[in-house]
């Protein structure tokens, strides 16, 4: 069973064997657990208070490029051909028009990959494969040209206050540049960062300069000591057991692909075939908690994701974190399952794409985020599904939502009944980016008569929906001002979800200044 074929070094084969787990996703775990050693290593004799940043840059490009040799073999050679040729580009073209060139080139080379990976070698095969780090890598390329293109061409005053903030005042050095595509930290599994805060935790700044206040503006100087961050790394440790062993037990035993089973679908109930697909989907989402907090605990360890600190004086550690699992499972709405889920690739999304578009942002958005997913159909489908879903969920919080309020009993059940709800519109939405084909996918919706479809399209036919900027409701503009109030981490807003497209196209200006006064 274990035995699959692997690019990567097959080193680890024994243990592959006796844990019955495929060799590449054996050579995924422990590279990103020897990288949590290094990145302790590089924290504790590689502090930016005893050595250079060159030394840093050099260490942790070496070290990156090592694991993705070890994990892919030659096919990692592609990180360095993406990223060589987009530099390139960036020196070649000028600071006028490299953003649109890399932007092209990143994203289309990334998109061959994809295309023969697929269709070539192992069409339906979730593997550890080469082109989800380049996946991390186009985001880190695109939003560095853009962040140059916005820095070195643009006047301040064209720029939105996030905009300013994230600008890239330089063109950084191939040293500086192949460290942030490539460092060992997050080559693997990401997350994304800005190239601002990558290099302003290699130079040692992260814990030195203003904290940030609550308004975007500076505050007096920190004279902290460097904080630590081993308290953060052991509970995010701690998560990706209990993912991990969630994952390799009951995950297994709850296939999503039962959902489609013709006995299973001949002899259920509805409320059975509800509860099923509900619990199944629930049970694939440990994988993405164990793979993207490991990747977090990683950067930590280094010392990389330090934010600040709260109003009791505790360090927080959540700069680059990809998702809230508390938050996520208790959603009572699409929104609110979105801000917290792959939440580098939401700003991401924001950044290059819905932000920048002056037709059709959230049209745009949404087929930028399936293109960068990749080249199955079930992808497509799936944030086709997520485009009526996630507008039809707008249009009924802004029209009922205010209702329900008071008192609060009638607010609890208002809650109860849209937690319900949510969670049965995004497990009937991500089946097809799951099963990955057309045929089943088609299967699945028509074995529930495509009802959520048909009830999302009617929603979006006969309720009103004031529109304010970028199609935003006047009330969802004054939730999402209360719900900010009570959520003050912008950086949470990332691989393989249609949601985080959802996720940008509902951000707002008073989120920009916020993450703007992060980068300062």
């Amino acid at each position: 069973m274990a035995t699959t074929s692997t690019t990567g070094s097959t080193l680890l084969q024994p243990l592959s064997n006796a844990v019955q787990l495929p060799i590449d996703q054996v050579n995924f775990v422990v590279c990103q657990l020897f990288a949590l050693l290094a990145a302790i290593w590089f924290r504790t004799y590689l502090r930016s208070s005893k050595t250079s940043s060159f030394i840093r840059h050099v260490v942790a490009t070496l070290l990156g490029l090592y694991l993705a040799l070890f994990c892919f073999g030659w096919y990692a050679l592609h990180f360095l051909v993406q990223s060589g040729i987009s530099y390139c580009i960036m020196i070649i073209i000028g600071v006028e028009n490299m953003h649109k060139y890399c932007f092209v080139f990143a994203l289309g080379y990334l998109t061959v990959c994809q295309i023969t990976r697929v269709y070539i070698f192992d069409y339906g095969q979730y593997s550890a494969d080469f082109s989800g780090p380049m996946m991390i890598i186009t985001q880190k390329i695109t939003s560095l040209a853009y962040e140059i293109h916005d820095g070195m061409f643009r006047k301040d005053e064209e720029l939105t206050s996030s905009q300013r903030g994230l600008a890239v005042r330089r063109m950084p050095s191939l040293l500086e540049y192949l460290s942030y595509t490539c460092n060992f930290m997050g080559i693997l599994a990401g997350p994304l960062c800005s190239y601002r805060d990558y290099i302003t935790f290699i130079e040692g700044r992260a814990h030195r300069g203003a904290q940030p206040g609550a308004s975007g503006k500076d505050g007096l100087p920190c004279e902290r000591a460097e904080p630590s961050p081993n308290v953060a790394v052991i509970q995010k440790l701690l998560v990706c057991g209990l993912s991990l062993f969630f994952h390799l037990t009951i995950s297994r035993t709850l296939p999503v692909e039962y959902n489609i089973d013709e006995r299973f679908q001949a002899t259920a109930s509805w409320p059975t075939k509800v509860v099923y697909l509900y619990i199944s989907l629930l049970a694939a989402r440990p994988k993405y908690y164990f793979a993207w907090t490991l990747a977090d605990a990683i950067n930590n360890a280094a010392g990389f994701g330090f934010r600040g600190y709260d109003e009791n004086g505790t360090a927080r550690w959540d700069l680059i974190s990809n998702l809230r699992i508390q938050q996520i499972e208790m959603s009572t709405s699409f929104k609110m399952f979105l801000d917290n889920w792959n939440i580098q690739t939401a700003l991401w999304l924001k950044r290059v794409c819905y932000e920048r578009a002056s037709l059709s942002p959230t049209i745009q958005t949404f087929i930028l985020s399936a293109i960068w997913h990749g080249v199955y159909p079930g992808y497509y489908l799936t944030f086709l599904t997520g485009v009526v879903m996630t507008l039809a969920a707008r249009a009924m919080r802004s029209n009922f939502r205010h209702y329900f309020i008071e008192p609060p009993q009638l607010k609890l059940l208002y809650d109860v009944v849209t937690w319900v709800m949510t969670q049965i519109a995004i497990s009937y939405t991500v089946v097809p980016f799951v099963l990955l084909s057309v045929k089943p996918s088609f299967m699945f919706y028509s074995s529930w008569y495509y009802c959520l479809h048909v009830a999302g399209i009617l929603v979006l036919l006969f309720l009103p929906v004031k529109k304010t900027q970028r199609g935003k409701t006047t009330h969802e503009n004054v939730q999402l001002s209360r719900s900010k109030k009570c959520d003050e981490r912008e950086n949470s807003l990332g691989q393989n979800s249609f949601s985080t497209t959802n996720n940008v196209c509902n951000q707002n200006q008073e989120i920009a200044s916020r993450h703007s006064s992060l980068k300062q």
